[in-house]
């Protein structure tokens, strides 16, 4: 196949990094883009927090379900032509989420997230590669530096565009609950669901835009026949106890990254701050956990190992925690926001410690590790759960304090195996699929 490189041979990357920094950005926007839509859909659906975090339910759990499945549907078609279906499969969800917004149902809505986050979790799956093949070795950081500034300026992004087609969501709930009859609600809430209806449809052109795009570009095809971390896929699931635990670790970060992430508007607003203001707050988490990422660059590994700037940054958390339950307001949703420094570099510490020394098992390690990602699912549906009956403040500082422990104590683990000598050489596994 002409346009095809091994991972090994340097090519002219400079075109083929900017498509792929394009499509870390519709990564970064389509995850966070969750993020308003929560208090969003409590006013279009009039719900309560546990049915609205069913949002990032619906969206997350694609990732256990389709992780797996992608892997195979790639293997058949090719990484680019992966791209492309991907992308595709992304509008078909932001198609079906928009029309079932415009015909409140809100089953059909969570069908549409679903949808999105199986494009979105194959897109993941074959986006990254690129990173690690596009350029030198020796230039690997610098390149997910590049990488990580689309993926998260796009987070950062996407509550204010967001802010800017759906504004006065308090208006519009008073406006409904004066409402004196039924038909009269009716029409307030389906000019209200008109407002995420029209950008859907517009994100969905410019999704099938830029997969044609894709298509018709010269990004080149990865071999992987060469490339021996790719054999042995067949040899079963890999039972290494540092996977595992592993595993678990991403399940919580990406449970608390969510939760810090999506969660804090709700979190605002159970001090009563008007929900126009809230739908932004994601935005502030997302910028801390951009610095903590230039942050992370800096520090390790010529500061701190890998190991220990988790443990690190797993300390720093349940201070950040702490200083959220003991304080009230903006106050304490800057503590919130701050959890996002301490949660930047958790990925790129915990993958390469899980997966190394699994030779070539360390395909099936890695897919196992990203089914994990589901914690984004479950954790932020706790915490909805247990506000009915707890201070939602003391809540949130109990789950994070637990996640983060956990966490801290895989970076303790990590070192002393290290240190053992019962790992080889870490494996570079570039960041992106968490969001």
């Amino acid at each position: 196949m002409s346009n095809q490189i091994s991972p090994n041979v340097p090519q002219n990357t400079t075109k083929p990094l900017i498509i792929v920094g394009v499509l870390f950005f519709v990564i970064g926007f389509f995850t966070w883009i969750n993020s308003p839509l929560i208090p969003f859909v409590k006013v279009a659906f009039s719900l309560d927090d546990f049915n609205a975090f069913f949002v990032l339910s619906a969206f997350y759990i694609s990732f256990f379900v389709f992780s797996l499945p992608a892997s195979w549907v790639l293997k058949k078609t090719g990484m680019k032509n992966g791209l492309c279906i991907a992308l595709i499969v992304m509008a078909i969800g932001a198609l079906i989420f928009g029309q079932f917004i415009k015909s409140h149902w809100y089953t059909g809505v969570l069908i549409g997230l679903f949808i999105i986050g199986v494009g979105l979790s194959c897109l993941q799956t074959a986006v990254n590669p690129y990173v690690s093949i596009l350029g030198p070795i020796e230039k690997g950081a610098q390149r997910q530096a590049i990488m990580g500034i689309c993926n998260k300026g796009a987070g950062i992004l996407a509550p204010v565009i967001f802010g800017m087609f759906v504004t006065n969501i308090s208006g519009i709930q008073e406006r409904i609950d004066a409402a004196k009859s039924i038909s009269e609600k009716t029409q307030i809430i389906s000019v209200f669901a008109d407002k995420v209806y029209y950008p859907y449809m517009g994100m969905a052109l410019i999704l099938l835009l830029v997969a044609f795009g894709i298509y018709r570009s010269t990004l080149p095809e990865i071999n992987n026949e060469d490339d021996g971390q790719q054999k042995g896929n067949s040899g079963g699931i890999p039972t290494s106890p540092r996977l595992w635990f592993g595993v678990l670790c991403i399940f919580t970060y990406v449970g608390m990254e969510v939760l810090a992430g999506s969660a804090i508007g709700t979190y605002g607003s159970d001090f009563h701050i008007s929900l126009d203001i809230t739908k932004f707050f994601s935005s502030f988490t997302l910028s801390a956990m951009l610095a903590g990422y230039f942050a992370g660059i800096i520090i390790t590994p010529k500061i701190l190992s890998q190991e220990s700037y988790l443990v690190v940054s797993n300390v720093l958390g349940i201070i950040f925690a702490i200083g959220a339950w003991l304080t009230t307001g903006y106050i304490s949703i800057t503590f919130i926001a701050l959890l996002g420094f301490a949660n930047s570099m958790m990925w790129p510490a915990i993958f390469p410690i899980a997966i190394r020394g699994l030779g070539e098992r360390t395909a099936s390690g890695a897919a196992l590790m990203v089914m994990g990602i589901c914690g984004g699912a479950v954790i932020p549906q706790i915490y909805s759960y247990y506000t009915k009956f707890i201070d939602f403040q003391t809540v949130f500082a109990s789950i994070a304090i637990i996640c983060y422990t956990i966490m801290g104590l895989y970076g303790i683990y990590g070192y002393f195996d290290l240190k053992r000598g019962k790992a080889s050489r870490p494996v570079i596994i570039n960041e992106g699929a968490q969001g």
